[in-house]
């Protein structure tokens, strides 16, 4: 009986005795981990991180908030009521809306922040006192000069101010801790002044130069103007956007009116369209660009057809009344019996063989393609066939330069048979991959690639969304017959019916920048192989 008794008293002391060394055990590990050497915790780190990108996403909410509400400026720009904002971008640029027409993209500056500049209205007193008087046009474009700089400096305090203060009280409602939120807008602060470091490293005053404008096609030409005036008269970022809205307020007159685009009578317009595809909407397409750009000459690098038979050759009648020369290769998808219709239509110069001949000041010389495959299954001769016509065409624009009269564009339908002219002529255009491109190839020839003019005909409902109809709009020289500019036009494809209109300049005729040999025509002893 006295044994149980000693058993339960030998359990006592060894779950004491447990507890004692689980004890010293815990207070050894306390111990370590205070020691100089211990090793850190990692769990707090998560937490660390988190709070940083919270802190981040309230920053930048706040900003654009910020923004938003407070961001915008009032300035008048000449006669023009206007609303300037910096907004949120992932590429920069600047923004010129321009309702009901349009609007003006310019790649300024590369940053996390785009210039908005929205024209809202002209003010109806200043509007009426340059009708009145219209010989204060000419002072206009310093006035908005000084507007602008105005406009800016206003609008980059206020975005200042917009931007800390939208972070700051956001933090403050997030945290509710006065530090925090303090941090909160010294962060956007900081921010802030980066983007402005890298808009001011990046800026490009040349971007005005080359405008992407969007919207109703028949302003497009009145709002960017004229190539040529703008590459001899440019001379710094606000005086080239002083013209621009020049040309709006010229738009905004006050009998709602456009005015007549008036070329500058210095330059030769062609324009390049190409693979029409029967699109029977492109004759309209082109008329209007005829009208509205004053064009020369219109030059066709085939492809008008789709199968080539005499039943499509109705197709081709409007060609006579879209009121400029037409000059016309033949594609893969026109047959010799629609080059013998073209050639018994008015106005209507069918280039062959190498044959040359001078429309609209400007000398042409083409070559028709050597394969005709409507169904796309047959491919007679393929690519060498294309580089022997290539090769042809080639050797007569030597002649022509050699007897004294050389070729300023030559035609041919394939990109394969128009690179083999590299060397021989200043610029060659092609078609056939319905997408646009230009390229300075290997010995200095300009190769223009036009995209579909019919957005590639029946083919446009082929495709989950449809092919935008495309053309260009060549500006040369009069004199020199040298390449100042070139316009690429894109509308909306089948159902849609939006319009882009993108400047460009050769390199050589931006300002700042020694006249190449770009443009003029290639010396007797450039190569005349093909190209790369």
């Amino acid at each position: 009986m006295a044994r149980a008794p000693l058993a339960d008293l030998n359990r006592t002391h060894r779950r004491h005795g447990i507890r004692r060394r689980a004890a010293r055990v815990l207070s050894r590990r306390r111990d370590h981990s205070r020691r100089p050497g211990a090793a850190v915790e990692l769990a707090p780190e998560p937490d660390r991180r988190l709070r940083a990108l919270g802190l981040v996403a309230v920053v930048l909410l706040g900003a654009w908030l910020g923004l938003l509400v407070v961001g915008n400026v009032r300035v008048p720009v000449g006669p023009m009521n206007t609303t300037m904002a910096l907004r949120p971008s992932l590429s920069g640029g600047t923004k010129i809306n321009i309702s009901p027409l349009g609007a003006l993209e310019l790649d300024s500056h590369v940053a996390p922040v785009r210039l908005d500049v929205n024209v809202d209205q002209l003010d109806p007193a200043r509007s009426q006192a340059l009708v009145d008087h219209p010989e204060r046009l000419s002072g206009l474009q310093d006035e908005v000069v000084h507007d602008v700089e105005d406009g800016t400096l206003d609008l980059a305090v206020r975005s200042l101010v917009a931007v800390v203060s939208g972070a700051t009280a956001l933090g403050l409602v997030v945290y509710r801790r006065p530090r925090r939120a303090l941090a909160a807008g010294g962060l956007a602060l900081a921010l802030l002044g980066a983007c402005g470091a890298t808009a001011y490293a990046t800026w490009n005053p040349k971007s005005v130069l080359e405008p992407k404008f969007s919207g109703l096609l028949s302003s497009a030409p009145s709002v960017v103007g004229n190539a040529r005036s703008i590459v001899t008269e440019f001379d710094v970022y606000q005086k080239e956007l002083a013209r621009l809205v020049t040309n709006v307020t010229k738009l905004y007159d006050v009998t709602s009116t456009l005015p007549a685009y008036a070329p500058d009578p210095t330059t030769i317009r062609v324009l390049h369209v190409s693979d029409i595809h029967l699109n029977p909407a492109s004759w309209k397409i082109i008329a209007s660009l005829v009208e509205q750009y004053k064009v020369n000459v219109i030059v066709d690098s085939g492809d008008t057809m789709d199968h080539g038979t005499s039943a499509e050759n109705g197709f081709l009648d409007p060609i006579e009344d879209l009121g400029a020369p037409y000059v016309w290769v033949r594609g893969n998808h026109d047959s010799t019996t629609t080059q013998r219709y073209m050639e018994r239509l008015r106005n209507v110069h069918v280039l062959d063989g190498g044959r040359a001949e001078t429309v609209a000041g400007l000398r042409f010389a083409g070559i028709g393609d050597p394969q005709f495959t409507p169904d796309r299954s047959a491919v007679p001769g393929g690519d060498a066939a294309e580089r022997m016509a290539g090769v042809r065409l080639a050797s007569a624009l030597r002649d022509q330069r050699a007897g004294g009269t050389p070729v300023d564009i030559a035609v041919a339908h394939e990109p394969a048979a128009a690179r083999e002219t590299d060397g021989t002529v200043p610029m060659v255009l092609a078609g056939h991959l319905h997408h646009e491109d230009m390229e300075i190839m290997k010995y200095g020839t300009r190769l223009r690639l036009e995209g579909s003019t019919g957005g590639s005909g029946l083919r446009a409902v082929e495709g989950k969304y449809p092919d935008p109809i495309q053309a260009s709009v060549l500006y040369f020289d009069r004199d020199s017959h040298r390449l100042q500019a070139w316009d690429e036009i894109r509308l909306g494809g089948l159902g849609q019916t939006t319009a882009e209109v993108s400047r460009h300049l050769p390199k050589e005729n931006r300002p700042g920048a020694a006249p190449g040999p770009t443009g003029t025509a290639p010396a007797p002893s450039a190569p005349s192989s093909s190209g790369p």
